[in-house]
């Protein structure tokens, strides 16, 4: 039997390694071709070619040498920059700086065939000062597991896959066994050879959807490519219905404190099936005591079982259209663990007591058993606090109803205490699908906010802040939510915004969300209102987990953690867990031994899966709009638009679908933007700035790519 062959092969003190890379740095700027290179380096004493291509490869990986189409060069390392391709479109990518975070923008024909997730080394290049850095992909480091969604296309009577991203170009792939495949199908595919450019990659079908122009089969297209499945493993299932043992909530009972005589309620919308907070509210003197019960997740999913590993990967529910990917089997997060009406369920406890004002004055956490008296309804709770409440309505409520003033009184003091901080108050556009029996969308509304989603809202926020407290005060590892203020160039592009509209402000030596309120509420019912609305939305970082408490921006909180959605969220299962053993006693030293490392992963993974879930569930929703909006193809709408780019206007209609005006649809002329906040023709003079109401016709909807295409009318 031959030796393993080594791909360091000594001569003296001398590898191959070391041989390959002095002779390309004896070349100097010139690059060595490989044919020049391979002579050079025959005579190295137990020369294999083998071991010659792999030390090639092994430096690329390593940054020490770079290859273009003349040939090698030597790379300064300290000028390339390790990183993850974290995005990738047809004609361009982002990579993110490993040390900084920071997302450097990678031209297409600059990606060396790079696909999310890679670890790669960048070149940086000059850039403006306030610009994106841009960078080139010198070399893969490390392969991800490549999967990538598609349509089947027929090329000269070949079926191949274009890819949704990636690549402009069709692929080729192996004729996948046992599956039919039509033009015009929707696929998942897996790349099973790499090439220097996403055009050479070979790929493999892995799942077909249906047809690619309806929107339930992109969406299941989505969800797998991202790793989101909707059903559960088999022994996760197992689990779920074995802890689901509704005998153990009298037993437990015993243990906890009672609060089923008090009037518990949930508050939801009409079709929710996973409830998991509810609210009691009395008056404490001149002060007031809020409750909030939270389900007792934590009581059933125990570390590292089959429950918890499955819940930590999945890190979030994703909800898109009328379907919800659950972070838990329907067994807890629809069953024992959803506080349904009139049924006991173990609860979390968050007991604080408010001032007059307001302001808290004491909490306290409590491992509890409730009994919710009624399913609220936002809509219906709505019409009760307007005065329009029918018969049906009142009998519905009777158990609780006398909390409605006492709970309308304390939410005023809590928005008031929110103004005073100066929380900035920014509109975003919800919307609301409305799909028929065939699965298709037939509709698209605005969803608004009622004055009972906002109570909600502010209750929780009570809870969540308590949590942060109590995670601070006891210095546990902890998980919290933090936001940061905006960047400097975010902040940037938001001042010279402000400066184009003509917008007066001061942010002076930092920027406050009392100066960014200031701004909101002086251009509050004018029409830049919008356009101000959005600058200040595209300019405030991103939210995230964390185990320093480094305080809420938007919210201008200093403590802060998600503690009220455990049936959805894994950071708030996680905060549950952690404190739920400082209640059962065990002392902090052991709990900071027991969750140190577990806090750390349980931030950063729930970050990750929270913005995969965010970006899911937007391109789900764009492809559902599409699909509506391709049977209104020729009809005129009446539009604002919402946003400009060098290449057209995006026009949002009333109904919350957004589409492009191309500048090609504006006529002829040289085009010019001013900011991003205005598109102008200069020409003949035509102006298109954000904001501007406009009307438009339907000119074409992509299901696929969940695009949609203006004219102007």
């Amino acid at each position: 039997m031959g030796k393993k062959k080594n791909i360091k092969k000594k001569h003296g003190k001398v590898s191959l390694s070391d041989k390959i890379l002095a002779e390309i740095k004896r070349s100097g700027k010139k690059p060595l071709s490989f044919k020049a290179l391979l002579k050079a380096c025959r005579n190295f004493k137990g020369f294999d070619f083998d071991d010659f291509t792999k030390s090639i490869d092994k430096l690329k990986e390593k940054g020490k040498i770079e290859e273009n189409k003349l040939g090698f060069v030597s790379a300064d390392a300290s000028k390339l920059t390790p990183c993850k391709i974290v995005k990738i479109s047809k004609t361009f990518g982002f990579a993110r700086d490993d040390e900084s975070g920071e997302d450097i923008f990678i031209p297409g024909k600059r990606l060396l065939g790079a696909m999310p997730g890679d670890s790669v080394l960048v070149r940086i290049s000059k850039h403006k000062s306030g610009e994106s850095r841009e960078g080139e992909v010198m070399s893969v480091t490390e392969e991800a597991f490549s999967r990538f969604s598609g349509e089947i296309v027929n090329e000269f009577g070949e079926l191949k896959i274009m890819p949704d991203a990636l690549s402009k170009f069709a692929l080729s792939f192996d004729k996948p066994q046992e599956m039919e495949l039509h033009e015009g199908d929707k696929v998942t595919a897996v790349i099973t050879a790499r090439g220097k450019s996403h055009k050479d990659h070979r790929c493999e079908i892995v799942s077909v959807f249906g047809s690619s122009m309806k929107a339930s089969s992109c969406a299941l297209a989505i969800l797998e490519v991202n790793g989101i499945i909707p059903v559960f493993p088999a022994e996760v299932i197992d689990e779920a219905r074995r802890v689901s043992d509704y005998r153990l909530i009298e037993r437990e009972a015993a243990n906890r404190l009672d609060l089923r005589d008090m009037p518990i309620f949930t508050i939801d919308g009409a079709d929710t099936k996973d409830i998991d907070d509810a609210i009691s509210v009395e008056r404490n003197g001149e002060g007031y005591t809020l409750g909030v019960h939270i389900a007792d997740v934590s009581f059933y999913v125990k570390p590292k079982s089959e429950l918890d590993n499955e819940a930590m990967s999945r890190g979030t529910s994703v909800y898109y259209a009328n379907r919800v990917i659950p972070m838990l089997p329907k067994e807890l997060s629809n069953g024992i663990c959803s506080l349904n009406p009139n049924e006991d369920r173990l609860a979390f406890s968050c007991l604080c007591k408010l001032d007059k004002y307001g302001e808290i004055e004491s909490y306290k956490f409590a491992k509890t058993v409730i009994r919710s008296r009624v399913k609220g309804v936002y809509s219906e709770i709505n019409d009760y606090l307007d005065g329009y409440k029918t018969k049906e309505i009142e009998d519905n409520y009777s158990e609780v109803s006398s909390c409605f003033p006492i709970i309308s009184e304390l939410a005023d003091k809590l928005y008031k205490k929110k103004k005073a901080r100066g929380v900035p108050e920014l509109e975003t556009a919800e919307s609301k699908l409305i799909i028929n029996e065939e699965d298709i969308c037939v509709g698209a509304v605005s969803k608004a906010r009622g004055r009972t989603e906002e109570i909600i809202e502010d209750f929780m926020l009570i809870a969540n802040e308590c949590a942060a407290r109590f995670g601070k005060e006891h210095e546990l590892p902890f998980v919290y939510r933090i936001h940061e203020p905006p960047s400097e160039q975010k902040l940037e592009t938001l001042k010279e915004g402000l400066t184009a509209l003509g917008i007066p402000f001061n942010f002076g030596d930092n920027v406050t969300p009392g100066k960014i309120s200031a701004i909101l509420e002086g251009v509050a019912g004018k029409p830049e209102a919008p356009i101000i609305n959005n600058l200040v939305l595209r300019s405030m970082s991103k939210a995230q987990y964390s185990t320093e408490p480094e305080g809420h921006f938007g919210l201008v909180l200093e403590d802060y953690a998600h503690f009220t959605s455990p049936i959805r969220r894994y950071p708030d299962l996680s905060i549950h867990r952690i404190m739920s053993e400082v209640l059962g006693g065990t002392p902090v030293n052991e709990v900071k031994t027991k969750f140190n490392k577990f806090a750390y992963a349980s931030a950063e993974k729930s970050t990750a899966a929270e913005i995969k879930a965010m970006t899911v569930e937007r391109d789900c929703e764009d492809c559902y709009k599409a699909e509506y909006m391709s049977a209104k193809i020729g009809e005129e709408f009446d539009g604002v638009i919402s946003s400009v780019m060098d290449f057209g206007v995006f026009v949002m209609l009333e109904n919350t679908c957004e589409g492009l005006l191309a500048v090609e649809e504006l006529g002829e002329g040289l085009f010019v933007t001013n900011s991003f906040i205005s598109l102008k023709n200069m020409t003949n003079g035509n102006e298109y700035r954000v904001g501007q109401p406009i009307r438009v016709r339907v000119k074409n909807a992509n299901v696929n790519s969940g695009r949609i295409d203006f004219e102007l009318a």
